[in-house]
């Protein structure tokens, strides 16, 4: 993208101070329109005549710097007048924050080096048709601003009395242009608010306030106070077992604001940085508490939701809500693990196994085209993709299901939206990907030899482990032939040549089959179903229903099996079973953590035990929405709505509702690109009763019977089977 405004920054250091940039200028004709052009190295917020300008917040986003800035335009033509003064302020954002939290000191000096920058311009054009272009260079004016302090996991300290009084003119930054792209991603906005619940006095004496639901976001708070005094506010997603503020599993992220206060009535909230909370505790705050003076505002990319669902048990109706705030949380502009502690990157493996579920909750397929562009940018010389995108983990090597994201996130994106694009822009990469496996492994057909995260999280580890008892190389091999499918269905509907691709794959089922004809775990059995690799997927799926009922009716899966699971024992003849794993309430399942209070999913099946001690705080986010990807399944198989993949898009949809008497009543609707989709059933008796309203053609099957429509209402009558 081409600016007239030239990279500037601050003539010295500033410290952990957030700069100010600003600049002054008249207008004596008549505006017929005024337009913003920004960005910055870090993240900025403008403000012109004292109204904040847009409503992007943590601008410009977060991409891959090296490779990728995008810049924002903003209309300011209503905000113009005869003296106008513009102030940008850049904060570290995610580009000069230490991330991640565990970089070695040595590292964290790298970053601390690394400049604060600002390029754009004002673009005017009069009534009579002349222009004027007032760019960024060496004539504006920058200095030190309220802002004391500012950082992603550490959060802001914010100084009301301060008074700009020293300024000094910017310098020009070498920094490269090249980079510079437009605005690609859904902006972040501020999209709602959480009025405070209730104020608590903790047994050691704290002063907390509840939500009530678990955010990504700021407080906002309103305050009487005299200049000088403090208020120094924590953030936390729980309460520890005797009922006291708690957020040791935030690690080493202090996520705390620090506010200095003026003179009389005053509001306020951080600007440049974001938290994951439900709870906050008030360590100093001036005056009587109450309720009325906090709200939290929630902060995620703009994605617009477009699938809704409820039904006759409320406890599945509070797991949707939980995933659904799980991915607002984490949707904020790049698919994040979790929003609180000092981690919060875009970890493939986690985006992967939700995409399916992400793309019937809200709108992603812009979002997803942002974040699969700086994939693509990020892809190693050897074809290698990061397990984190942006690759802030650049010494870390590529794992199965993280990496394998390369090609799953892409072709999901296009069984939900339709559009050729995607897979057009991102074809190269995934064959790539495809080829570094076979180029680094150490057995031809299969990938072996690699490092690994497994099946993380898997409740079949060995003690102290968080990799599940599933075999690395059957894991890694069963993604490699998945990839080489996906890269081979891609090429079909490009019309590109994928003749070696599908050679390649006759080998890897041939080499698989011969290399593992018996399957150790739940999550082996899953991906050797799931994948069509077993040689009697049938066979294979009885066994694992017949596994899973010996180890109680619960799943041991982790993140790589969990995902399938319920698609696997439903596909082949097994709903019962994949209705109560669904239904589940004792430790493990998902209606677990909502029988503890959950309000978002959690990273562990038992975050909270069931003693109410906590899981090692190291690791153990209340907010990690990965296992939230049942919603997929939920959609799809419990409200039987599917994409049919030769009508990409929903062109053309399949509905074939799975009923559960246990359920009673479910509805479920999706808003896409050709129209919404309903599907909707009711148990009467021994009796169902199916209601679909749909906007584009569908292939409808009630008890076996497959029935041919057009767009329109329908009614059928079934028997109840389960």
């Amino acid at each position: 993208m081409k600016l007239n405004g030239k990279w500037i920054t601050v003539p010295q250091d500033l410290g952990d101070i957030v700069p100010v940039f600003q600049k002054t200028w008249n207008t004596k004709k008549k505006i017929k329109k005024a337009t913003l052009i920004l960005t910055a190295l870090g993240v900025y917020e403008a403000e012109l005549n004292g109204k904040r300008v847009g409503r992007f917040v943590l601008s410009p986003g977060w991409t891959a710097y090296e490779k990728r800035i995008q810049v924002q335009e903003y209309d300011i033509t209503e905000m113009i007048q005869h003296d106008n003064a513009l102030a940008v302020y850049v904060g570290k954002g995610w580009f000069r924050s230490p991330m991640p939290g565990w970089a070695t000191d040595e590292e964290k000096r790298v970053i601390n080096k690394k400049p604060c920058g600002l390029i754009g311009e004002v673009r005017i054009k009069y009534d009579d048709n002349s222009k004027d272009v007032i760019p960024t260079d060496e004539s504006w004016i920058t200095g030190e601003s309220a802002f004391r302090f500012s950082e992603i996991y550490d959060g802001e300290t914010y100084d009301a009395t301060f008074d700009l009084k020293k300024t000094q003119n910017a310098i020009l930054l070498k920094w490269p242009v090249r980079t510079l792209i437009k605005q690609e991603g859904e902006e972040i906005r501020e999209t709602e608010r959480v009025a405070a619940k209730s104020i608590i006095h903790t047994p050691k004496g704290e002063t907390v306030i509840d939500f009530g639901q678990e955010v990504t976001g700021y407080v906002e708070f309103t305050v009487k106070a005299k200049a000088g005094e403090r208020i120094r506010i924590q953030h936390g997603e729980v309460l520890d077992s005797d009922g006291n503020f708690y957020n040791a599993n935030y690690r080493n992220a202090k996520a705390e604001i620090m506010y200095v206060c003026k003179d009389g009535l005053q509001t306020w909230h951080p600007h440049l940085t974001f938290f994951g909370f439900r709870y906050i505790k008030l360590d100093k705050f001036p005056g009587q508490v109450k309720l009325d003076q906090f709200s939290a505002i929630v902060v995620y990319s703009d994605i617009k939701r477009v699938g809704e669902f409820c039904c006759g048990n409320e406890k599945i109706n509070r797991l949707y809500s939980n995933i659904i705030w799980g991915q607002k949380s984490n949707y904020l502009d790049v698919p994040t693990d979790c929003p609180q502690r000092d981690e919060r990157l875009g970890w493939t493996g986690d985006a992967q196994v939700f995409t399916k579920a992400a793309t019937y909750n809200f709108d992603v397929e812009k979002f997803f085209g942002k974040w699969l562009h700086d994939m693509k940018a990020e892809q190693r010389e050897d074809g290698g993709i990061g397990v984190v995108i942006p690759d802030y983990m650049p010494m870390t090597r590529p794992s199965a299901a993280w990496s394998d994201a390369c090609t799953i996130c892409p072709w999901e994106m296009y069984l939900a939206y339709g559009d050729t694009e995607i897979l057009k822009s991102q074809f190269g990469c995934m064959k790539k990907w495809v080829d570094c496996i076979s180029t680094t492994t150490t057995k031809d057909g299969l990938w072996t030899g690699g490092e690994h995260y497994g099946d993380w999280l898997g409740l079949d580890s060995s003690e102290g482990s968080c990799r599940g008892a599933s075999r690395d190389d059957f894991i890694a091999s069963a993604f490699y032939a998945y990839s080489t499918s996906l890269v081979i269905k891609t090429g079909n509907v490009l019309n590109q040549d994928v003749s070696l691709y599908e050679k390649l794959y006759s080998r890897i089922i041939q080499a698989f089959r011969t290399e593992y004809p018996e399957y150790l775990t739940e999550t082996e059995y899953v991906l050797a179903i799931q994948f069509n690799l077993a040689e009697n997927t049938q066979k294979a799926a009885d066994d694992l229903a017949k596994m899973i009922e010996n180890d109680g009716m619960q799943m041991k899966t982790g993140f790589v099996g969990t995902a399938y699971i319920l698609y696997v024992l439903s596909n082949y003849g097994h709903s019962d079973i994949a209705y109560s794993l669904l239904l589940r309430e004792k430790y493990p399942s998902w209606l677990y953590a909502v029988n503890k209070g959950a309000t978002t999913i959690w990273e562990h099946w038992d975050g909270i035990k069931e003693n109410d001690d906590f899981w090692d705080p190291d690791m153990n986010s209340f907010n990690h929405y990965a296992y939230g990807a049942v919603s997929a399944w939920i959609y799809e198989k419990a409200a039987g709505i599917q994409p049919i993949e030769s009508n990409a898009g929903f062109a053309k949809v399949f509905i074939s509702p799975i009923v559960d008497r246990r359920l009673g009543w479910l509805k479920a609707s999706i808003n896409t690109k050709h129209g919404l989709i309903f599907s909707g059933w009711t148990i009467i008796g021994d009796d169902v009763r199916y209601e679909i309203k749909t906007d584009v053609p569908a292939i409808i099957v009630v008890d076996n019977v497959k029935h041919t429509v057009n767009k329109g209402t329908y009614t059928y009558w079934g028997s109840l089977k389960l």
